[in-house]
């Protein structure tokens, strides 16, 4: 096998982000007493992503996203919260939520038998690690690296310099990174000179100027390329 080393993403690569975000995110706009129709609940989605594809580009740090993404949600609902006190709710809220896409347990209990599974996130330090525990993925997985943790994010080659620092045995020809976004998985991985594979499974247009390794639109297809000779 080509690959022994696997760099998992963890929001919509294994888990179900955006189900896990309109629940917890209706959840918690209820105890507030706020608005929390459907149009609400996507423009939430719509701010919150801008944010973190900032926070990507390293235009905003993380605790100037956590509460900066609410300021401008509360400005466009027209009401009066505050967003330090909200976002530490709901990352509550997302924390006892660990909802993984279909597949991706049994995918990660199949392929820890042989291979070296990390998980690579820019997501929230506790809230992640809370997520991690309910979900049971302890068991499959190595080690856990969270930017939060490490200081720095993904695409940053500082990111990936700590995981190769980190990861016993270390060989590039023979880790594949595996996620959703283009924009940190991808383009991280590209620009540390790793094979990457882009999970893609609403078949969204590939918009970066360098090619990626491999495009999936399954599980099925990543063990495929896992399982080559």
């Amino acid at each position: 096998m080509k690959y022994k080393t696997i760099l998992f993403d963890a929001d919509m690569t294994l888990f179900d982000f955006k189900a896990s975000e309109s629940h917890c995110l209706e959840q918690t706009l209820i105890e507030y007493g706020f608005p929390h129709d459907p149009q609400v609940l996507a423009l939430y989605s719509r701010i919150n992503d801008s944010y973190w594809k900032r926070f990507e580009r390293g235009e905003i740090d993380r605790a100037s996203l956590l509460t900066a993404r609410f300021d401008e949600f509360f400005h466009k609902l027209n009401v009066s919260g505050n967003s330090a006190e909200f976002n530490r709710r709901y990352l509550e809220n997302m924390g006892e939520s660990a909802l993984l896409l279909d597949g991706a347990e049994e995918l990660c209990r199949d392929l820890c038998q042989t291979h070296r599974l990390y998980i690579i996130t820019n997501g929230n330090s506790r809230n992640q690690r809370r997520r991690f525990e309910k979900s049971g993925f302890h068991a499959y997985f190595k080690d856990f690296f969270i930017s939060e943790e490490i200081g720095c994010q993904k695409p940053q080659a500082a990111f990936f310099d700590y995981v190769r620092e980190r990861i016993p045995d270390w060989d590039a020809d023979s880790t594949l990174v595996v996620g959703d976004s283009l924009s940190s998985d991808i383009q991280g991985a590209i620009d540390y000179g790793l094979d990457s594979c882009w999970y893609n499974p609403n078949y969204a247009p590939y918009t970066l100027s360098q090619a990626c390794t491999y495009e999936i639109h399954s599980f099925d297809e990543l063990k495929v390329i896992l399982f080559e000779k």
